[in-house]
């Protein structure tokens, strides 16, 4: 009760004390005879500008490219992402993590709207739970952002995954159904209303329902290299329900204040498919998941002077986790885990423009995390450490730009007290996080930009790492990384008939030390968490980008990413997996996409495509897994209201190509879809014996009004 006092009492200080000193004499109110500059500001550009020009690789993918991708959750469109590998257990509800340039799922951050959305039991946020359609943009930050007026949490990982959602204030009224549906039972709903109040505040609402059955077919190989004589099987216990509910209020109080308060809903039950091996496809696994998340979170942000800015963000979030399987070979006859999380998070940022060009910023987070479980026995649960996490994130930042020159630097500090009602408590913790970079243009009459960044961070031992029954660890260290970066970006015209080419590549080194992994300590039936590992990860990230404007109607877009990663496994000289590339990470992986617009119909193409991986850290010829490609089409056709009436900048939000002016009704207007996903129906698997479908359709009507 004291800590939780004086974690009170530390906030109330500190956004006092920093209220205070903005509102101290000569730092008065906004003078309305005079002219201010404008804070920091995303902009969306045409061209990748903001990806060109960003100090740390910066990937991003607006609504528009959404739409071409063939993609129905998140998860589908980050494997378009250079350097990104998705680990995916198959069907639309398998698990789906996020691994970038080969350090794990968790030392990568989910960021929705700006707040991180985490995980303390696991570290792995399923990205599968994600749907599109209310999405106005994807980004993905190697390193930290250039942004630094943000909560010290977004610092606090080696790489974040940004989404962010429409904005009612940006565009007019808008009502929007759609309805999917495709194979393997799938049927999907879902509405997006936003509605102008006044000119100052705006609301929307958007609800999604989903249901698939998930039974496909594939073949069932005897030999592990996935040639040979084989059994045509099913997939069962791959459905999946889930409902997604979301609600925003968004305010413009002033010509330099705007907040928003938001509450998100999700709750699913699925099945999760089991492996398939020889002698054991039918009703094999009977493993269930019901998970349920809810969070509310607000935000305010406030520009006092030319000067000075201050935002503040606040979250609570709560999640529950039922896990049961009834085939579990124990004296119950079953397993069963109910996890509980809850979090509280509050946030307060300071910016200050020395001189302009010049910005330092402040910031200050305070996390306060639990858990709670029940199992099928009392025993269990009276044994488990029902865990909390007290986080305290202060970062001190900095950024300088002119016309050639863009440099950030900042230093994280993270502090960590946990406490547990039963057994031994993980120790305090405390360390110092550097992170540096710089984007150079050296030409005036050429867009060539290079750029570097070094960034030392490192992840906390999760929960179950900690605490989980028999195996946690509560003496575990941090998961240490280092990553260093080199790269350049290029704009321009190489090719009289080429209008416009972006291109980006990058080199880096990273090196994870301390990395937790479970072994076996007394025998092979008892395994326990423990930091052994130390990766080192050398590779290469490339991708290009054009547009041609063909006349009459047409355009073509054309883009695609390319990535070379070797991660090898350097903790044992005399281990058998030494210098062997570490499990689950292609050597090289790329994607690609095509959009051609005519005056008829848009028409889209799409792929992925790895290299052969290893089940094992041990790469050996049995334990290779082949490599694949993912190929898919789409056509959609606009029909009413607007249709053939487009923008030259094709890349706006929402799925179609113009919207109604403010205060202007708008006659219906359609879009119909049609894709065809893995066109060439191979079999392929991400992850071992969890085999990916074949040849799928999905077909779309959305209507807006």
């Amino acid at each position: 009760m004291n800590l939780r006092l004086a974690i009170l009492v530390f906030l109330m200080v500190t956004t006092g004390s920093l209220a205070r000193a903005i509102d101290a004499p000569g730092n008065e109110g906004p003078d309305t005879t005079r002219v201010y500059s404008i804070g920091e500001i995303t902009i969306t550009e045409q061209y990748r500008t903001t990806e060109l020009r960003s100090s740390s690789p910066l990937q991003l993918l607006s609504s528009k490219q959404l739409t071409q991708l063939n993609a129905l959750q998140v998860s589908d469109a980050v494997k378009f992402f250079s350097g990104a590998v998705v680990k995916d257990y198959g069907g639309i509800g398998g698990l789906k993590t996020v691994s970038v340039r080969s350090l794990g799922a968790s030392h990568t951050a989910v960021s929705y709207d700006g707040i991180i959305v985490n995980d303390n039991q696991t570290g792995q946020l399923d990205i599968g739970r994600f749907s599109l359609d209310n999405v106005e943009a994807l980004t993905l930050h190697n390193g930290q952002s250039d942004q630094i007026f943000q909560p010290a949490r977004q610092f606090g990982s080696a790489a974040v995954l940004n989404i962010r959602s429409r904005n009612p204030l940006e565009s007019a009224s808008t009502r929007h159904v759609s309805f999917r549906t495709g194979s393997f039972g799938l049927l999907n709903p879902s509405f997006f209303y936003s509605k102008k109040l006044n000119s100052r505040l705006a609301a929307s609402i958007s609800a999604e329902w989903l249901r698939a059955h998930g039974r496909y077919p594939y073949k069932l190989y005897y030999h592990p290299s996935g040639t040979g004589d084989f059994t045509s099987e099913t997939r069962t216990n791959s459905d999946v329900e889930n409902l997604r509910v979301e609600g925003a209020l968004h305010a413009r109080l002033s010509l330099h204040e705007t907040a928003w308060l938001k509450a998100y809903y999700y709750q699913a039950s699925r099945g999760l498919p089991g492996a398939t091996i020889l002698y054991a496809t039918e009703n094999f696994s009977t493993q269930r998941l019901n998970d349920r998340t809810f969070f509310v979170r607000g935000h305010y942000n406030r520009e006092f002077n030319r000067l000075w800015s201050v935002q503040w963000n606040a979250n609570y979030h709560r999640g529950n986790l039922v896990y049961t399987d009834t085939a579990y070979l124990n004296a119950e006859g079953r397993q069963y885990s109910n996890y509980t999380q809850q979090e509280a998070y509050n946030s307060l940022s300071v910016l200050y423009r020395v001189v302009p060009g010049l910005s330092v910023s402040f910031s200050s987070d305070a996390i306060a995390g639990s858990m709670s479980a029940g199992f099928e026995n009392d025993r269990l649960t009276q044994e488990f450490a029902h865990p909390r996490r007290f986080t305290f994130l202060n970062v001190l930042a900095a950024k300088y730009v002119n016309e050639w020159l863009l440099a950030t630097g900042s230093l994280l500090s993270t502090s960590v007290i946990e406490q547990v009602r039963t057994g031994t408590a993980a120790g305090g913790r405390h360390r110092l996080s550097p992170y540096a970079s710089m984007t150079w243009k050296p030409f005036t009459d050429e867009d060539l930009r290079f750029r570097a960044f070094y960034k030392h961070i490192f992840r906390l031992p999760t929960f179950n790492d900690l605490y989980y029954s028999r195996i946690g660890n509560a003496g575990l260290r941090p998961e240490t990384t280092r990553q260093w970066n080199l790269g350049l970006s290029w704009t321009g015209t190489p090719l009289g008939w080429l209008p416009l080419i972006s291109i980006t590549a990058d080199g880096y080194h990273n090196r994870v030390r301390d990395k937790i992994i479970a072994v076996p300590t007394k025998n092979i039936f008892v395994w326990s968490m423990v930091n052994l590992g130390e990766v080192a990860i050398t590779g290469a990230d490339i991708s290009a980008e054009s547009s041609f404007a063909l006349g009459n109607g047409f355009a073509l877009v054309v883009a695609g990413t390319y990535s070379y990663q070797r991660a090898l496994d350097i903790t044992d000289a005399g281990s058998g997996t030494y210098r062997h590339q570490i499990a689950y990470t292609p050597r090289v992986s790329g994607s690609a996409r095509a959009g051609l617009t005519t005056p008829w119909a848009e028409l889209s193409y799409s792929a992925v495509w790895s290299g052969k991986r290893y089940a094992t850290g041990e790469n050996f010829a049995e334990n290779r897994l082949p490599g694949y490609s993912d190929q898919g089409i789409s056509v959609s056709r606009e029909i009413g209201g607007t249709a053939g009436r487009r923008k030259k900048d094709s890349d706006v939000a929402g799925p179609y190509p113009h919207t109604p002016e403010a205060g202007k009704e708008a006659s219906p207007r359609f879009l119909i879809r049609a894709e065809l996903n893995n066109l060439f129906n191979e079999q392929y698997a991400v992850v071992r014996w969890y085999p990916m479908p074949g040849r799928n359709y999905r077909l779309a009507v959305s209507m807006r009004f």
